[in-house]
């Protein structure tokens, strides 16, 4: 994987990436990134990632994983961004979580050798090729989800047409309800794994479930919600193992954590870790985490662990217009910043806070953010706005190639490389 994710590097710029400036085109990544280009050499808008923050988060979560003695198997989704799993991996991740056939092919294409796919797989296509996949390298290890017994027959029965010859391992995902996938009743859940277990192409080896569709916050009610849908989880599992329906030849998984509430995965799921049986957390967003959604709800910033992770994503807007006293018009929008889940907020201005001071971004337009100024704010036509900025699942998407700066921090910050995403 670390060959391929380098080979990245041989990539020739051109128009196809946002931001980049059109004196780097016709360069490879690497020739342009030798010339020590900074911020102020990129266009707007812009999406950045910062080297010290990515850092520091990849390590807080290892070192939390190996404390909790659970182990990592982060959402690729949330940035899908081959460079980045591979330091999450070399930084001791299981492996690789995944949302859907197209994102396994990528997952692949890199060399992932340890794939998750937190959904079940019943597209046909996808069944045969994640079989050849199997079949021909001995080295890859898959695992799907299931949460119907017309689930299991319909993977069994394109397996078996398709003649494929190792069996793929099936977790059963546990739901709630009102939610989205995921059984909803614990005896069908058995009758699930049970299906599992006798169809020859399958392999039963745990089970799954996501407490973020629990719930939305951290008050105490909905903590507890989250943990009684856990311990559901934890109940499971142990009526399989009592029941002899796990596969002996298989390593048995328990997973579930997102980045809301892993610290109750640990403290309800991570008993049961021990030989066999893995505890896999799938948090995805803590590597580049927010200055907002996340910030307010990571388990480390409500008291866990020894410090909050740091956002490491930044948009960099110029003000376009200033039409009205109490209006800036900013260069990027919906097509290049998140919104679903906060608007983006003013940090400051040409590296100051004062042009900004009680800033806020008002609406998102398809190519402009609405900021509501002071009418005696002195930002001008073609300042440039720092942007802390919600939600790193609906950012990464909107940029296929994303320059990391050294400290976003700092004046003009030194371009250190540029992060491929694949969506």
């Amino acid at each position: 994987m670390r060959a391929t994710v380098a080979g990245l590097a041989d990539e020739v710029l051109d128009w196809r990436f946002k931001a980049i400036p059109a004196s780097a085109w016709g360069r490879t990544v690497a020739e342009f990134l030798a010339t020590g280009p900074r911020l102020s050499d990129l266009g707007t808008p812009a999406l950045t990632l910062d080297a010290r923050a990515l850092d520091f988060n990849l390590a807080t979560m290892a070192g939390y994983c190996a404390a909790a003695g659970v182990e990592l198997a982060p959402h690729g989704k949330t940035t899908m961004a081959p460079a980045l799993w591979e330091r999450q991996i070399a930084a001791g991740a299981w492996g690789i979580t995944l949302a859907n056939v197209p994102q396994l092919r990528v997952g692949r294409a890199f060399g992932v050798r340890r794939l998750q796919l937190a959904n079940a797989l019943v597209d046909p296509g996808g069944l045969r090729w994640i079989a050849d996949e199997l079949d021909a390298d001995p080295d890859f290890s898959f695992v799907s989800w299931a949460d119907s017994t017309d689930t299991v027959e319909l993977m069994d029965a394109v397996l078996r047409a398709h003649g494929a010859r190792r069996p793929l391992d099936v977790l059963v995902e546990v739901g709630h309800p009102g939610a989205r996938t995921g059984v909803r009743d614990l005896d069908e859940a058995v009758r699930i794994a049970q299906a599992v277990a006798a169809a020859p192409t399958l392999r039963l080896a745990g089970v799954a479930g996501y407490e973020g569709v629990v719930a939305h916050e951290a008050t105490p009610g909905d903590l507890d919600a989250v943990a009684a849908y856990l311990r559901t989880l934890a109940d499971l599992h142990t009526r399989l193992a009592d029941a002899g329906l796990y596969d002996p030849s298989a390593e048995i998984i328990v997973t579930a954590g997102g980045s809301s509430f892993f610290d109750q995965v640990v403290e309800v799921l991570g008993p049961l870790a021990g030989p066999g049986v893995r505890v896999l957390l799938r948090s995805g967003a803590y590597i580049v985490h927010d200055d907002g959604f996340y910030r307010g709800i990571s388990p480390f910033s409500r008291g866990v662990g020894s410090s909050p992770l740091i956002s490491a994503m930044h948009g960099w807007v110029r003000v376009l217009s200033r039409p009205e006293p109490e209006l800036a018009l900013l260069d990027g929008g919906k097509r290049d910043l998140p919104f679903d889940d906060a608007m983006p907020t003013p940090q400051y201005a040409n590296g100051e806070a004062g042009p900004v001071a009680g800033a806020v971004a008002t609406a998102v337009a398809d190519q402009h953010t609405f900021l509501r100024l002071d009418p005696a704010s002195s930002l001008r036509v073609g300042d440039v706005v720092r942007l802390g900025l919600s939600h790193p699942c609906t950012a990464m998407d909107k940029w296929s190639l994303i320059p990391v700066l050294d400290d976003a921090s700092s004046p003009d910050p030194l371009v250190v490389d540029l992060i491929r995403t694949f969506f």
